[in-house]
């Protein structure tokens, strides 16, 4: 800077030449960045129709499709294949389990029956010979008594 506060023609001249470049940087970065962007899809699109430009090179590309798809169907099929299995085998480990605790627990309930029935059969002719015997004296006291009066 001058000393009377202006600016010198030199810092002048520098700083416009920074300003034309920066414009003429974005100018060309504007043109540019849709002119690349429709050279790449040019080149994607004419990656993809290559190999179907010949009848050679389109069968062969077809063929590889194929095989392709075979590939991933025979992939996909092995892996239902598999989820498969192992749900049946799940599903038969849970079955076989639930027989065993159910056996296991009607055998538990049977043999309490079982036991149970033995145990009151047993009182009931405890009892019985028990009532039978208190009646057999009460009638022998009963006799005693009449034949005594009589």
């Amino acid at each position: 800077m001058a000393a009377n506060g202006t600016k010198s023609p030199k810092t002048e001249t520098s700083e416009n030449g920074v300003a034309v470049s920066y414009v003429r940087q974005t100018a060309e970065r504007a043109v540019d960045v849709p002119v690349g962007a429709a050279l790449t899809v040019a080149d994607r699109v004419n990656d993809l129709v290559e190999p179907y430009t010949s009848r050679d090179t389109a069968g062969k590309e077809l063929k590889g499709l194929r095989e392709q798809v075979t590939r991933e169907l025979n992939k996909l099929e092995r892996r239902g294949s598999d989820a498969r299995r192992k749900a049946t085998q799940r599903a038969r480990q849970t079955r076989n389990r639930v027989d065993r605790a159910v056996t296991q627990r009607r055998r538990s309930v049977e043999t309490t029956v079982k036991d149970r029935r033995v145990r009151v059969e047993t009182a009931l002719k405890e009892n019985r010979v028990r009532v039978e015997d208190g009646l057999k004296r009460t009638r022998t006291a009963v006799q005693d008594r009449v034949n005594t009066r009589v």
